[in-house]
């Protein structure tokens, strides 16, 4: 299973540029999270989404000025212009949502620690819950699903405003306000009033597989819910900490994205060097490039669902297109745009798409996603347990 320093893709494009994008707009609401944006990819149809379209930001800076000269608010201007572009993963922010955008990267955000997605009926389910948090404490379990927030029905909401709602971010709220969440679970109906918190997340953890004499017995089990600032070097530290006949199991399931320097450094303990993605920013072709040394030997499966999305895709088509890895589950999002920040007059910022960026073969992931080597529903886990067995990952 080694994966040669081969390079795929255009010649001559740019090294290294610009690796502080973000691949996902909606890292605060979403990797911090684990929600997607609008509704999982079981529920929406890809061939419905629409195309990002880029926005040009000295129009949207133009538009800022011009709100601030008037004595306007320049982050509404922006925000018009923003929505008239179509750019689906375009954003705007004032200096205190931008400062929880970078908290989220950090691993850090307010909120009461639920994970949303959207559910097989279309509903809003909660995915996971953050032990410790506010939600936990009400007794909010994973499969609960939410009815409403501070009275208003959710249900019918993309997922990521239910979200923003939960977080307060559409009323500036801080640590320690208040949310009314209506919950059901089976036919039991609540109501929860849970309080915000400062709550930090853990975008990596570690565990050994299967009971001693079981196929997967020996194997770790690396899961990455964010690429938040320092989660691709424990990436790396986990899998130089594993047992040298050890198989890895890599779980991007519900991973919305987030830097695309911590997913390259993923990458890179994988694999010895060579071409991890390609990408334009505004029609300039640049590229990333894995760090030489990774282990390019030890079995390797990793875990992908609807959930997937931006840099988790990034690093899934690399190490797929590469043949480091056999990937198992579901077909990914189909998040392949690329973010930029600027400053706004004001003080705002924008966060606008630039481009999109393609897998080592030059696949391109918007719109499509990427389709796993063995395709599994229900029971994926078990499943990836089993080819990474065959691969001779167990003890």
């Amino acid at each position: 299973m080694s994966g040669p320093a081969q390079c795929f893709g255009p010649r001559g494009v740019r090294r290294g540029a610009a690796l502080t994008l973000v691949f996902a707009g909606v890292l605060a609401t979403a990797a911090a999270t684990g929600s997607l944006p609008r509704g999982s990819a079981k529920s929406e149809s890809f061939a419905t989404r629409s195309v990002a379209s880029t926005v040009d930001r000295d129009e949207v800076a133009d538009a800022a000025a011009r709100a601030v000269a008037d004595g306007k608010s320049g982050k509404e201007a922006a925000e018009e212009v923003v929505s008239r572009s179509g750019d689906r993963w375009g954003a705007v922010y004032d200096e205190r949502q931008y400062e929880e955008f970078e908290q989220a990267l950090d691993g850090s955000y307010t909120g009461v620690g639920i994970s949303a997605k959207r559910s097989a009926g279309g509903q809003v389910e909660v995915a996971r819950v953050q032990p410790g948090s506010p939600a936990d404490r009400a007794g909010i379990e994973p499969g609960d699903l939410l009815r409403t927030i501070d009275g208003h029905r959710v249900d019918e909401r993309p997922v990521a405003e239910v979200v923003a709602l939960l977080r307060g971010d559409r009323t500036e709220a801080a640590e320690g306000s208040t949310v009314v969440l209506g919950t059901a679970r089976g036919d039991r109906r609540r109501t929860e009033t849970l309080h915000r918190a400062r709550l930090t997340t853990e975008p990596v953890t570690v565990r050994r597989l299967g009971p001693p004499g079981s196929a997967a017995s020996g194997a770790v089990m690396i899961e990455v819910d964010s690429f938040t600032r320092g989660s691709g070097a424990r990436v790396r530290d986990a899998v130089r900490g594993a047992p040298s006949d050890a198989g890895v199991l890599l779980d991007l399931r519900g991973n919305s994205g987030g830097l695309v320097t911590e997913a390259v450094t993923a990458a890179s303990a994988f694999l010895d060097g060579g071409l991890v993605a390609t990408y334009d920013v505004h029609g300039e072709q640049r590229a990333l490039y894995a760090e030489p040394g990774g282990d390019t030997d030890r079995p390797l499966v990793v875990l992908v669902d609807g959930g997937t999305m931006s840099a988790a895709e990034l690093l899934t088509g690399a190490l797929q297109d590469r043949g480091r890895a056999v990937t198992v589950g579901s077909r990914t999002f189909g998040k392949g745009s690329v973010q930029m920040p600027s400053k706004l007059p004001g003080g705002s910022v924008a966060e606008l798409t630039v481009g999109h960026y393609r897998t080592p073969a030059g696949r391109s992931v918007d719109e499509r996603g990427i389709t796993p080597d063995l395709a599994v529903g229900s029971g994926a886990e078990r499943r990836a347990e089993t080819v990474l067995s065959g691969l001779g990952g167990g003890s």
